[in-house]
């Protein structure tokens, strides 16, 4: 990972071999306006910040990508299965959503988080790119596999990136949740671990989750992860650890 080294906004650029056309980022929670405890890079405007502030953030993070602020295709995450092509209509509220796309030039597929796992992609010859909102409930439910079929792309020309997520060290979950997943495929449980765990509970590696249904789809050119926002505090947000809390962003768009 590295820095953006044209903007003074601390920003995590994907390492992984897209084409030159195609450009990513994931803010921090740093740099921005946002008092506690959206303190202080604060992108969600539906978490009680105070509303110019997230506007501000938003113009900086515009700044920093060198791209207009109506570049974004904010979307209202709603832990489902929605796909959505971007550009929106002007004017056009934020769909409730999960997931984009889109094959048009500056325009900002972008997903906010704060454990949840976003997952962008795009395919080998920089037309399509996407971005995705896979927290386990979305995740569980198909929102990958939804959205690479939207995508349109040969599964087998797409790569993708998995940005910042709750660690499996972290990530406690009830038994509901790991019988999901083993509902839908039995490969998951080795993504589940009663190591640390309290007694019927199991820590969960959502980003193992995560490529075991993209490589399920032939998607096989994967990168990132390893990233854990409930333990390192500096640089994330976490809904997990601090409850109110403010969201980062991951943003992909194309040139």
């Amino acid at each position: 990972m590295s820095s953006d080294e044209r903007s003074a906004l601390p920003l995590i650029r994907p390492d992984w071999p897209a084409p030159s056309n195609i450009h990513a980022v994931c803010t921090t929670r740093v740099g921005g306006v946002s008092m506690p405890p959206w303190d202080s890079m604060n992108l969600g405007d539906h978490v009680g910040d105070e509303p110019t502030h997230v506007l501000e953030n938003r113009l900086q993070l515009a700044q920093g990508c060198g791209l207009p602020t109506g570049a974004f295709g904010w979307l209202n995450q709603v832990h489902g299965t929605d796909v959505v092509r971007l550009p929106l209509e002007e004017g056009v509220l934020a769909p409730g959503a999960d997931a984009s796309y889109t094959d048009a030039a500056r325009s900002a597929c972008t997903i906010l988080t704060a454990d949840c796992l976003p997952v962008i992609l795009c395919d080998q010859n920089g037309i399509t790119i996407a971005a995705a909102h896979a927290g386990w409930r979305s995740l569980c439910s198909g929102v990958l596999e939804k959205l690479v079929s939207e995508m349109g792309a040969p599964s087998n020309t797409l790569m993708a990136w998995l940005g910042p997520a709750i660690g499996p060290e972290a990530f406690e979950i009830g038994p509901e949740v790991k019988a999901a997943f083993m509902a839908h495929d039995l490969e998951a449980e080795i993504a589940f671990s009663s190591v640390g765990a309290r007694k019927g509970h199991y820590m969960a590696d959502i980003y193992l989750l995560a490529r075991q249904r993209l490589q399920n789809m032939g998607v096989t050119k994967l990168y990132g992860g390893g990233f854990c926002t409930a333990t390192d505090k500096q640089r994330f947000y976490s809904y997990r650890r601090d409850g109110k809390t403010g969201r980062m962003a991951t943003a992909i768009w194309k040139t």
